[in-house]
């Protein structure tokens, strides 16, 4: 967990940390997961976080101690980063279809551009999406969660 935390401190994704320390992907993954790590990796990863071995050695245990647990700003900051990185997927695929159902209609049936009609409601989809992760109106924000709660328990949050 501690690394985890310490790569998201630098901002870094786990590819890059991976290029940077000449460990493997599923290796971090693994140690992000709490599974013990091999002294190398340990030192490979210290040296590139810059700390002392033993800080990482002590976080190397399957339950992460209290100052190691991501707090709760931190968490929605992931969901966040995580939100955006799902809509940036969503409108990769989007395009990357679209353009294939462009070419195939120009083969198939090149007088008639039914393509349009897929991209206009699939774009409503995506547009959608944008809108939301992006959070420009937010009808259904956090306050109308936190309201919505309020009202239902019957108390104040």
């Amino acid at each position: 967990m501690i690394v985890r935390k310490l790569r998201l401190k630098h901002g870094w994704s786990q590819e890059q940390l991976s290029q940077f320390s000449g460990l493997s992907i599923r290796t971090i993954q693994r140690i992000e997961r709490g599974q013990n790590a091999g002294l190398e990796s340990l030192k490979s990863l210290a040296a590139v976080f810059d700390i002392p071995l033993s800080e990482l050695q002590e976080g190397n245990t399957m339950t992460p101690t209290k100052t190691e647990q991501l707090s709760d700003h931190e968490i929605e900051v992931i969901e966040h980063v995580k939100d955006i990185k799902s809509f940036y997927t969503h409108l990769i695929n989007y395009s990357v279809v679209i353009i294939l159902l462009f070419v195939i209609n120009y083969f198939i049936s090149p007088g008639y551009i039914w393509a349009w009609w897929v991209a206009f409601g699939w774009g409503i989809g995506v547009l959608s999406h944008g809108l939301s992760v992006f959070e420009v109106f937010t009808f259904f924000g956090a306050d109308w969660e936190k309201k919505q709660i309020e009202k239902r328990l019957g108390k104040k949050l």
